[in-house]
């Protein structure tokens, strides 16, 4: 098959693009779980989607192993259920991946905001895009190194918070008011928990874009395994230390809603002068940066995987000089931008933009999580003679926790927020009509023996 991309990746290149993928989740947007659900709540809500990422990751990693392919899901679904199939996962992975950018890049402009209050957040965003889609652009070595780097040093940040904030911690301040309902839908005070669901996945989103590497990784049958369940326990562990140290540092209803609870908890102990306080804003900016700049890395392989196989327009599938997707790359980052400058225009529930996205981009993960378990549960029938180097453990207990977990997590989704649900809806519907009027197109795509089971 023509456009492969070319093996370039070990384990530490993917731990990194893993981790990297979801740490600004650690730094921002978990705290708007505290507004409808209150610490306590927000802890059983994190518990719950904890079990469910755990679960997910190690039924996830047989798929990505046994394809290692640049569609991820995408090339999962279609292999499973054909080409319907792939259109819906594919989807539903392509607006998670286009949806969660623009949320970071404004985070990312609230932090430089911290310390240079002139600076436009917005203008800071469309900075932040256009410098990593060039770096992207440059090469997927240079790109994987940099993610690496990036991640390190933001782990090594949270590590830093949570030692400098913990002599300051109390149970009482993170206890106090925790169990907040949300009572602007009548519903009794535990629904809060099910309210807070789009935030306590955004602790873990987007660890599996690591699967849209797989096509690039040296080795993926040894490589991605290590690299997904090193991931996985190595974000756990970092979010749920970084909510109690912050919930337990003072008054944690002041950190609802906003876009840089860290800095404002570790206010609340050493002030906001004290040499801790500057260091975290700016390396802080390096858990947003790794997130960003590994989640356009995830959204340009999941448009050239979509182009190569004719779901899009092939042009989107043209590699640049230095053999990375570079009008893909461009695309989304054009979707990012018109999302940001939509911040006040379009009102989506009455959410701030940081939320709204949040809240689409979960819809299409949760999408995409229940396509890739049916997929799991319809290959080991329909393709026992696949290789799978990567069993998943407990089949089909585990896989099962993650179905049930995420098609819970969908309903909770939908009744909470119907109107960035019928939205998704809206754009999932618009993608069927595109892939209706273009079967020609797919007709002469290359042939993918990945795809295709041969």
């Amino acid at each position: 098959m023509t456009n492969r991309l070319k093996p370039t990746l070990g384990t530490l290149h993917l731990w990194g693009i893993a981790v990297g993928l979801v740490i600004s989740g650690e730094y921002f947007g978990w705290s708007y779980g505290w507004a409808v659900a209150g610490t306590l709540g927000f802890l059983v809500t994190t518990a719950l989607i904890a079990t469910l990422y755990t679960c997910f990751i190690f039924s996830f990693t047989e798929l990505t192993t046994a394809i290692p392919h640049a569609g991820g899901p995408f090339a999962y679904s279609r292999r499973a259920f054909g080409e319907t199939g792939g259109l819906i996962a594919g989807l539903a992975t392509l607006i998670e991946f286009v949806f969660a950018p623009p949320a970071i890049a404004m985070a990312i402009g609230a932090y430089l905001n911290v310390q240079y209050p002139e600076l436009n957040p917005k203008t800071a965003a469309v900075g932040a895009y256009l410098l990593f889609m060039t770096l992207n652009i440059l090469g997927v070595k240079l790109a994987a190194m940099f993610e690496l780097v990036v991640t390190v040093l933001a782990v090594i940040e949270l590590l830093v918070f949570m030692g400098v904030v913990s002599p300051g911690f109390s149970l009482a301040n993170f206890a106090a008011h925790g169990w907040a309902g949300s009572d602007s839908f009548g519903l009794p005070a535990f629904s809060g928990i099910f309210a807070a669901i789009p935030f306590a996945i955004w602790f873990f989103l987007a660890i599996e874009g690591a699967a849209m590497a797989a096509e690039e990784a040296k080795d993926p049958t040894r490589t991605i395994p290590r690299a997904y369940i090193s991931g996985i326990l190595t974000l756990v562990v970092l979010a749920i230390g970084v909510m109690l140290m912050a919930g337990g540092a003072g008054d944690w209803r002041k950190l609802a809603d906003i876009n840089d609870p860290l800095p404002q908890a570790m206010k609340m102990i050493v002030g906001e002068h004290s040499n801790w306080m500057h260091m975290l804003v700016w390396i802080g900016l390096f858990g947003l940066i790794a997130s960003f700049h590994g989640i356009i890395l995830g959204y340009s392989r999941q448009f050239f995987a979509l182009a190569r196989a004719g779901y899009l327009p092939p042009s989107l599938a043209k590699l640049s000089r230095f053999q990375t997707p570079h009008r893909a790359i461009i695309l989304g980052g054009v979707l990012g931008i018109a999302a940001i400058y939509s911040d006040g225009v379009i009102n989506l529930q009455g959410m701030t933009l940081t939320a709204a996205m949040i809240t689409m981009a979960v819809f299409g993960a949760i999408v995409m999580y229940i396509m890739s378990m049916l997929s799991l549960f319809k290959l080991r029938r329909s393709a026992p003679e696949m290789v799978r180097s990567f069993r998943a453990p407990g089949y089909p207990i585990v896989p099962g926790i993650a179905l049930l977990l995420s098609v819970v997590c969908l309903l909770a989704m939908l009744w909470f927020n119907p109107v960035i649900g019928a939205l998704f809806v809206a754009i999932m519907l618009v993608g069927y009509l595109y892939f209706l009027a273009t079967k020609a197109q797919r007709d002469r795509a290359p042939q993918d023996t990945m795809l295709a089971g041969e």
